[in-house]
């Protein structure tokens, strides 16, 4: 992200999209996970840190056509996005998911995750319904790139002390709030949710002399929109559940999706 004049590298640039990512824009050449290079970033002599989560909130689209039904149709109903409807399952259900928990790996990764990856959901009970599966959906994917978002801190030597958040997802408030929540840190979007179009329009205007710089391009073409800031007490709850059982999914899991893939050849 730009500020007046200068690289925000503080600010973490979460895309809730197809693929979800956890980006931050540096000065300095640094390799996010090593031998993996940053993307160059638009601006001159700037480096685009990323760390992806492959399917993302496909996840969701995955959620909506096989369980989802009822509120698809009643969105077309009442002439309103299905998201806003199922913003009223994750309001049912309580931060945690009644234990629920779901790591979000639907594809395989390239290094961390590994190409054996392969998605899990522990910890279902006779309480949990189709309301917690949503809800522990969009948490997993909160907890993977909370866990990015310490993997560029470390990589980069600074942390990140604020979120921007965009794409479709971002539309939706619960899963804005649940992020401020488990990363425990101000989660705001910014004033429209398509922002690589905004990204675009700001290289062109540069590009045409519009704005004489991106500092200023940015500071005249964006602003930030509604702020989300975290619930102290639920984010506390949210950390033991990412510290003492998130983080330990994968590797204890590691070598049963290796055994998966052998046995069932995909």
């Amino acid at each position: 992200m730009i500020g007046a004049g200068a690289l925000e590298a503080h600010i973490g640039c979460l895309s809730y999209g197809t693929t979800a990512t956890i980006t931050t824009t540096q000065t300095r050449y640094i390799e996010p996970i090593p031998l993996i290079p940053p993307y160059p970033a638009a601006i001159p002599h700037a480096y685009n840190l990323e760390v992806q989560i492959y399917r993302g909130f496909w996840m969701v689209s995955w959620f909506k056509t096989e369980f989802g039904q009822r509120e698809l149709q009643l969105a077309e109903e009442q002439g309103v996005a299905p998201e806003k409807l199922l913003d009223d399952l994750v309001a049912d259900v309580p931060p945690g998911c009644d234990g629920l928990m779901l790591q979000p790996y639907w594809s395989p990764g390239l290094k961390t995750p590994g190409p054996e990856a392969m998605g899990a959901v522990i910890g279902f009970t006779d309480v949990h319904t189709r309301a917690h599966l949503y809800r522990a959906i969009l948490e997993g994917l909160a907890y993977g790139l909370r866990e990015g978002k310490e993997r560029l801190e470390k990589r980069a030597g600074a942390p990140i002390t604020e979120l921007r958040i965009s794409g479709g997802g971002s539309q939706s408030d619960a899963a804005m709030q649940l992020t401020a929540d488990i990363f425990g840190l101000p989660a705001s979007r910014p004033h429209v949710y398509e922002t690589s179009g905004l990204g675009a329009a700001i290289d062109a205007a540069v590009g045409l002399n519009l704005h004489p710089d991106f500092a200023t391009a940015v500071r005249e073409m964006t602003r930030v929109g509604e702020v989300f800031e975290p619930n102290h007490r639920t984010h506390v709850m949210y950390d033991q559940l990412y510290r003492r059982i998130y983080l330990h999914l994968y590797e204890r899991l590691k070598p049963l999706y290796k055994d998966i893939r052998k046995i069932v050849g995909r």
